[in-house]
């Protein structure tokens, strides 16, 4: 049975925080709240809990996860970005994007897209978000919370809690964070192209 943590949006209590992240050290995979919508997350050393993801998911080997960083200093410790993207994913973070960049070997191989060695990375706005991330210490582990055959992410807490009772180890519940995932763009090209279009505006960079 998943643990169940009613934590505050704007002001998240020190308490809990401290316990999320005991858990996610414990290499406990969570369901936790974004600035466009709920993902699961893990440490980024959690294998098992990346093929919890997986299988949850019903994920093949292609997709790319996504560090979640606190910001752009540690965001640049993880993927390489070079110095014509740096100003573009710069000026759109903190945000509702996802940059697909190449990893630097600080990410563990098991995430990297296989062939092209790739990972998405994004820093969110969301006030829960950043507290957990701060107290971990490092980038989280993440993946939209799409369950297979929903045409939109899960947006209620204790729904999601109830569906995902067993398949997760615990469930963050900040209220509503939107329901439209993050805007997702692959900067491993001459020019940026926009994968998904999602809660970010896809203009800038078309």
């Amino acid at each position: 049975m998943a643990r169940y943590f009613d934590v505050h949006p704007d002001n998240p209590q020190p308490r809990l925080i401290t316990q999320i992240v005991d858990l996610l050290r414990d290499g406990a995979l969570i369901v936790y709240p974004t600035d466009s919508c709920y993902a699961f997350g893990a440490t980024m050393g959690n294998g098992e809990a990346l093929e919890r993801i997986r299988t949850i998911r019903h994920l093949d080997a292609k997709h790319n996860f996504t560090l979640v960083c606190a910001d752009f200093s540690q965001l640049g410790h993880y993927v390489h970005v070079s110095n014509a993207m740096f100003r573009t994913v710069k000026s759109a973070t903190p945000g509702s994007y996802t940059f697909v960049l190449p990893a630097t070997r600080e990410v563990p191989r098991r995430m990297l897209q296989p062939k092209k060695h790739t990972v998405g990375v994004r820093i969110p706005k969301h006030v829960v978000t950043q507290a957990i991330i701060a107290e971990l210490g490092e980038p989280i582990l993440s993946s939209t919370l799409f369950m297979p055959g929903d045409a939109e992410p899960m947006t209620v807490g204790w729904e999601i809690k109830e569906r995902l009772d067993h398949l997760v180890d615990a469930v963050v519940d900040s209220g509503d964070c939107g329901m439209e995932p993050t805007t997702v763009v692959d900067l491993t090209g001459e020019e940026p192209e926009v994968v998904r279009v999602g809660a970010g505006d896809p203009s800038r960079f078309e």
